[in-house]
């Protein structure tokens, strides 16, 4: 049976790119991979995995593309022009393959120098409980972070005084080993040395064969004004370090404010409970009122009842990413006397029966609610 054409079986055009004839067979042997089909359609998909595979050989070879593009199938036969390598050690097929099985099972690691894998350090993470005054206004702080410096015994290498590293005999020095399962192979971490490349025959007694020892550093952070609780500073490079070279990690500073006496923060709002006596929240008048910038007078007008709420525009917290600050809500708390003597209880009576002369007109909440409860039960 007649071959396909290589650039229809890869379904790209013949002046494709050789990124675009890579990502059309990677995409492609991922769907068709013997792995993912099982069943029925096993034999079918795994003809398309080799057909794809064969293309990709011959496409991305410089010199087989141009055979193959000026002689067809025949210029790259292998009983005519020594056609593709056989197995899947060629170059073209790992790089493509590898980069495969990088997309499927790999965390996004790279290599470092000699072929062994790098990782990247793990993040860490602080909290840091800050005032509200604290994050409204911002502040520079310092805290205790774990650091990891090069071990002074064994000077960073892991090994005994004495005694020398050696190049791991199972990866040579690669960190990687291959592992062949039927007609494909797989890259993975070299198990005797862990990715590492390298053997420690006596580790160093002071770092255990680490090549660093865990200390403390102080560090300095910035809190920038505005900032709200459950938001996060990022400190670049101060988490973990790498392994095999890798970069560190980062530190993630989670803020947390404290429980305040007097506010309570809604976004970059501001609420407050003011308690007002019943005098001058009856005569009216004027009173003091706390702000985070000092004090701030509101005018209590005449009858004013408890859980009448004032706002005082800008007295809030200007936020990280806001342009103006927000408000300040008072809610007002009506306050009832306690503690009478009995010439003051004597007086309330009298003012009381004085109100009821009035009727209605002196407390038309209670009036308005006693036809409510007469409606109810009428």
């Amino acid at each position: 049976m007649a071959k396909k054409d290589y650039y229809d079986v890869l379904g790209v055009p013949k002046n494709a790119s050789e990124e675009e004839i890579k990502k059309s067979y990677r995409k492609m042997a991922m769907k068709h991979h013997p792995d993912r089909n099982q069943g029925d359609g096993s034999k079918a998909a795994e003809e398309k995995f080799k057909e794809a595979k064969e293309a990709y050989e011959m496409l991305s070879d410089a010199q087989k593309r141009a055979a193959y593009d000026q002689y067809g199938h025949a210029g790259v036969d292998p009983n005519m022009r020594g056609g593709p390598s056989e197995g899947f050690g060629g170059g073209g097929f790992a790089e493509a393959f590898g980069d495969i099985f990088g997309d499927m099972f790999g965390q996004g690691q790279g290599k470092a120098r000699g072929g062994r894998q790098v990782y990247r350090g793990s993040d860490l993470s602080y909290a840091m409980e800050i005032t509200l005054e604290e994050a409204a206004h911002g502040k520079d702080a310092q805290i205790r972070i774990p650091s990891w410096d090069n071990c002074e015994v064994c000077h960073g290498n892991g090994a005994k005084p004495g005694t020398q590293v050696k190049t791991c005999t199972t990866c040579h020095g690669q960190g990687q080993v291959q592992m062949r399962q039927g007609f494909f192979s797989v890259q993975q971490t070299c198990p005797q040395c862990r990715g590492a490349g390298k053997i420690i025959p006596e580790p160093c007694t002071t770092c255990h064969g680490q090549g660093k020892l865990k200390k403390q550093k102080t560090l300095e952070v910035k809190i920038p004004a505005g900032i709200d609780g459950g938001m996060r500073i990022r400190s670049v490079g101060n988490g973990e370090p790498g392994t095999n070279g890798g970069p560190p990690g980062d530190l993630y500073i989670e803020i947390r404010l404290k429980k305040h006496d007097v506010f309570e923060r809604d976004g970059d709002d501001l609420h407050c409970s003011v308690p007002v006596s019943i005098i001058t929240a009856t005569l009216g008048g004027e009173i003091d009122i706390p702000t985070l910038d000092g004090k701030a007078a509101i005018d209590i007008p005449e009858g004013t009842q408890t859980g009448k709420q004032f706002r005082l525009r800008g007295k809030g917290i200007k936020g990280v990413r806001a342009s103006y600050p927000g408000d300040l809500y008072c809610h007002i708390l009506l306050e009832t006397p306690v503690k009478l003597t009995e010439h003051q209880r004597k007086l309330m009576k009298e003012f009381g029966e004085s109100l009821k002369k009035g009727g209605g007109k002196h407390s038309p909440g209670e009036e308005s609610w006693a036809d409510r409860l007469k409606n109810l039960f009428s």
